[in-house]
């Protein structure tokens, strides 16, 4: 069980490695939550490999993991191309779950995808889920055509991911996205 603490620990994790749009998102909502609340604190885990040009808010900081990119065939590749992707999500599964067992966040918010790239967040939902971190998933408003997303769910397991690890979830276009998921109640 986390310890109680006089600040809130939030770790978020943004699993698109290129795109501006999740990035951008995941970083609003830091910001949001670090002004509305002064006892928060925000770690955003991220492969982007622009994250480190943006500036951050005080209390909002960032890990960068491995990086990926996605083909137009749906495939991801490392960034690094003497890595394996295999090699690569393992690598980023364990930064990402180390990140969590040090950082202990009270919350941790997953972008998009509840078990992350390839699965690699599932060892820290089960890591956390036994510390008593509450778990929510944000997705955006509109995800893609249902029968698509549905289909692609239950290709990933996203949908037993959700009943099995997660407390919440919202649309992270939400500006209520913050309050609505008690990232930090």
């Amino acid at each position: 069980m986390i310890a109680s603490r006089p600040r809130k620990r939030v770790l978020m994790y943004s699993h698109d490695t290129f795109g501006l749009g999740h990035l951008r998102r995941t970083r609003a909502i830091a910001h949001a939550m670090v002004e509305r609340r002064k006892d928060v604190s925000v770690l955003i885990v991220s492969g982007s490999p622009i994250i480190g040009s943006f500036d951050f808010r005080a209390r909002v900081d960032f890990v960068r993991v491995p990086g990926v990119i996605k083909h137009r065939n749906g495939e991801y590749v490392s960034l690094n191309e003497h890595i394996d992707i295999k090699q690569t999500v393992a690598m980023r599964s364990s930064i990402i779950e180390h990140t969590a067992e040090f950082f202990e966040p009270d919350v941790f918010i997953v972008d998009k995808e509840p078990l992350g790239l390839r699965g690699e967040i599932e060892p820290t939902l089960k890591l956390l889920q036994k510390q008593g971190c509450r778990l929510v998933l944000g997705v955006r408003d509109i995800l893609d055509e249902p029968l698509r997303v549905r289909a692609e769910w239950m290709r990933k397991g996203a949908v037993a991911a959700l009943e099995k690890y997660y407390d919440d979830s919202g649309s992270m276009a939400c500006r209520r996205f913050t309050t609505r998921c008690r990232a930090c109640s």
